[in-house]
């Protein structure tokens, strides 16, 4: 069960995956920053009651899953999305699927995957791959995060196919049902939806967890930690937030980045030039995002802890806050044309 497969690696694996799965079904034109901007991948939640390695889960990203399905769902590309009660049925349909000749996107966890190096193993269940073949008792997989492709014995991918915890997998499969050719029209009509339905979830979903309006609570919030919560635990919620960020994946000012470069190819298919400059607020994000980052890492590897610092923090968010809100505000005034 070996089958030609190209690997593209990407900044994060389910815009990898999407690319990857979905240009072997006929949308050639299809980049990263296409895909997650189709998907409006764009996000920010804080959700302090649901808790991610102890810390409270904060996201920067879209639900795992829904950047595919989004994509797929833009381009008129049906899906098959299948979870499993048993690792016997689950591994059966693999193999089905494989003899076909039909790589698979897998939603894993992340702790047992044995070809990342440990630093970078975390309780964390919303990693994608693909499986694209089998050689004896070995899995072939193109993890659109690693250079090459590598694999997986049979126990290995069970293992975190069925990973516990938050975002239990329970062996999801999922793949385009079938080929299909993407036209330009296509393309420009799945970009304006994808930029929509974005607006509407940073600046005009209600409450004061997600979207912009989440951004700047969250940082109100940070300025009240030390007194609330302590500076250990404090401290600790400052690393989770670089955490989730930069290293698993969910992806904080590389996601702004991401999104810029998303706004400057959407050019291409509608030229209107109020996406390139608009563009650079996303870049301006990306890097606020970093520089918060930066001053979260100082204060919870004890550098640097005053009130001040948290205040410091506090404010780094607040202004992000301000920069994505008068960039989607920009996106909402442009006049589409088919």
């Amino acid at each position: 069960m070996k089958h030609e497969f190209k690997h593209l690696q990407a900044a994060h694996c389910e815009n990898g995956v999407t690319i990857n799965l979905l240009r072997a079904a006929g949308a050639d034109k299809l980049t990263e920053p296409l895909a997650f901007g189709i998907g409006t991948g764009l996000f920010f939640v804080y959700v302090p009651f649901l808790k991610i390695n102890k810390g409270p889960a904060i996201a920067f990203r879209t639900m795992p899953g829904l950047i595919f399905k989004r994509t797929c769902n833009s381009l008129d590309i049906p899906v098959v999305r299948k979870k499993f009660n048993s690792k016997e049925a689950a591994e059966e349909y693999l193999r089905e699927c494989l003899q076909a000749g039909q790589p698979v996107g897998c939603q894993v966890g992340v702790y047992y995957l044995t070809y990342f190096p440990k630093e970078y193993r975390f309780h964390f269940n919303a990693h994608n791959i693909i499986v694209y073949g089998k050689e004896d008792d070995r899995y072939l997989i193109s993890d659109p995060v690693m250079e090459n492709v590598t694999s997986l014995s049979r126990y290995e991918l069970e293992r975190v196919r069925f990973a516990k915890g938050a975002l239990a997998p329970r062996g999801q499969i999922y793949y385009p049902k079938e080929q299909k050719i993407v036209t330009d029209q296509q393309m420009r009509k799945a970009i304006v939806t994808g930029i929509k339905r974005n607006i509407m979830h940073m600046i005009r979903i209600p409450g004061n967890i997600a979207g912009v309006k989440g951004i700047a609570a969250t940082g109100n919030k940070i300025k009240k930690w030390p007194n609330k919560l302590g500076q250990k635990t404090a401290g600790l919620y400052l690393a989770q937030l670089v955490r989730m960020q930069e290293e698993i994946g969910t992806g904080g000012g590389g996601f702004r980045y991401i999104y810029a470069a998303f706004l400057q190819q959407a050019h291409a298919f509608h030229t209107n030039d109020a996406l390139l400059e608009i563009s650079k607020s996303f870049t301006q994000a990306g890097d606020l995002w970093r520089d918060a980052a930066v001053q979260a890492a100082g204060i919870y590897k004890g550098r640097i802890g005053s009130q001040a610092d948290y205040d410091v923090m506090g404010d780094y968010l607040i202004q992000i806050a301000g920069v994505e809100k008068n960039a989607f505000q920009a996106l909402s005034k442009i006049k589409w044309h088919s």
